[in-house]
């Protein structure tokens, strides 16, 4: 079994007898250099007063084992409190043994939840798509990665019918359905023309509507106390409305024919056990709002969870409201184009191969920028040429960057093992990973590769049982965790030469450094793989 950093976190604490957790991981590489692990003496003095913490319980900690807990070297207290240090080399050798159960997520052991990601965003045409949908389309996609990658069934919805849309989704490595073949809408129509209220002084309808159905009954009944607009009386049905609500409708009823069908399925297939995600921007709540009571109006067998995760605004610094996606994209392209030619001093923009590096350049300077904030938080976009420099480190040009050094090192030391200077690469049951002292050694491993499934969870958690509305979602994650990724292997990379002189006598430290960062290049690939982004080798 994988070490695993809430497991030790969990182990810890209940070392400590009953009462809240007390134990945190330590990130700050100052204070990795005397401690992994840190039970504060105020939250200490809070469950045991003023007396030192029983030496029985610190002999405990020392001897923890179990399932996914790391060895402990040592427990002393400290004016900070508890200190903890594990027994790094041993911990270097589990996980440097076993890279590919740290590089992937933890695959539950039965299906996961069943989710409906909806994102109304995708239901017009690219020139039309404002920043802030853009965002919410980036999240939805980012989102139904993160899920599908623990065994979560997920059904997108809309599928996309504007025929400029696959292509600009597609441009920037959105994996979305495309339309088909329309869906019936005769049974909604008819319960809706059940349900209209009369019009009220001869009010004239658009094009395509039916008339209005009241909503007030629902938003009393169950919308006022989980967040609905108290101001929701009646929704204008249309036609283009019912085809939304039928494509829903059918997301939801596909189970079940799966189910009937024999094929895999949560064992929990009723429609109470689907959830339905709307992923929408701020500026369309209030008209999803009114299609969630439509659909429970219309439909007796819509889901009961349908929950509304709303993206904040986005501002863009020094420049007009009116940006398209389409424009931002060309905009972040011209750049990635600019910089590259006064890096290697002549235009590639002719070049297939790197028009193809620039157009990944482009995406992940985009991806980067719309996902490293918390999704309900407002983004201050900056437009300016420095948001795409490799050498800023918040970027995803400098995360890409980096991914391209990695393949650059290994590929030197694959040329150079095919010259003679280096011998093949040993067993890694072989290697001596107390070889590995330098603190940016640990650090790579105790804060990258060591938690990356943890985090994994945590970005393809959803609150199903929580009340309300609204929920969050953590699609932040990933994005700042690979920016820091990179700022250490940079920082580590920069300092430590790796691929050292063909001596045997330091063939051993050079193996053990090469086996560390194949696990960061594994764990770096695995993350942009859940941003849709493809790793490079050169840029």
């Amino acid at each position: 079994m994988r070490l695993g950093v809430e497991e030790t976190l969990g182990a810890l604490n209940a070392a400590l007898g009953p009462g809240g957790p007390v134990w945190f991981k330590e990130t700050r590489a100052r204070h990795l250099r005397v401690r992994d692990f840190l039970a504060p003496r105020r939250a200490l003095q809070a469950r045991f007063g003023d007396d030192q913490v029983p030496e029985r319980v610190v002999h405990a900690i020392v001897g923890l084992q179990g399932p996914g807990v790391a060895p402990v070297l040592s427990c002393a207290p400290t004016p900070a409190g508890l200190a903890l240090q594990l027994r790094r080399s041993a911990v270097f050798e589990r996980v440097l043994g076993a890279v590919a159960a740290y590089a992937a997520p933890t695959v539950p052991a039965a299906p996961g939840p069943r989710v409906v990601l909806h994102c109304p965003a995708l239901r017009g045409s690219p020139c039309a798509l404002r920043l802030s949908q853009l965002r919410a389309v980036l999240v939805a996609d980012h989102l139904a990665r993160a899920l599908h990658a623990h065994r979560v069934s997920v059904r997108l919805v809309p599928a996309v019918r504007d025929p400029h849309m696959p292509t600009f989704l597609q441009q920037l490595r959105v994996d979305w359905p495309a339309a088909s073949e329309r869906a019936a809408t005769e049974a909604l129509r008819s319960r809706a023309l059940a349900e209209l209220t009369p019009a009220r002084n001869a009010e004239a309808l658009p094009p395509g509507a039916l008339g209005r159905v009241c909503l007030k009954e629902l938003v009393d009944e169950r919308g006022r106390t989980t967040g609905y607009d108290p101001n929701l009386d009646s929704c204008l049905v249309t036609e283009d409305l019912l085809v939304v609500l039928a494509e829903l409708q059918q997301a939801v009823q596909d189970w079940a024919e799966d189910s009937s069908l024999g094929l895999a399925a949560a064992p929990d297939a009723g429609t109470d056990s689907c959830m339905v995600v709307h992923v929408v921007s701020c500026e369309e709540e209030f008209q999803q709002q009114k299609l969630d009571l439509l659909w429970w109006k219309l439909d007796d067998q819509a889901p009961l969870r349908q929950k509304h995760l709303v993206c904040g605004p986005v501002k863009v610094a020094g420049a007009p409201g009116t940006l398209t996606a389409p424009e931002y994209y060309e905009l972040r392209h011209a750049q990635v184009c600019k910089a590259s030619a006064l890096k290697h001093g002549r235009d590639l923009a002719q070049d297939p191969a790197w028009m193809e590096i620039f157009r990944v350049l482009s995406v992940a300077t985009i991806k980067f920028e719309m996902l490293s904030t918390a999704p309900q938080s407002q983004l201050l976009l900056a437009l300016a040429d420095s948001s795409i420099s490799t050498k800023g480190t918040k970027s995803g040009t400098f995360v890409m960057y980096n991914c391209a050094r990695l393949a650059t090192l290994f590929e030197s030391y694959k040329c150079s093992m095919e010259q003679g200077l280096y011998p093949t690469f040993p067993p890694v049951s072989s290697l001596d990973f107390s070889l590995l002292h330098d603190e940016g050694e640990w650090l790579l491993l105790f804060n990258s590769v060591l938690p990356f499934p943890d985090l994994l969870g945590h970005t393809a958690a959803l609150p199903r049982t929580a009340p309300g509305l609204h929920i969050t979602a953590r699609t932040e994650m990933v994005c700042k965790f690979l920016v820091q990724l990179s700022m250490d292997f940079s920082s580590y990379y920069n300092r430590v030469h790796i691929l050292g002189e063909p001596r045997p006598h330091l063939f051993g430290q050079m193996f053990a450094r090469l086996q560390l960062l194949r696990a960061v290049r594994e764990v770096l690939h695995t993350g942009l793989a859940m941003l849709g982004l493809p790793p490079l080798s050169h840029i």
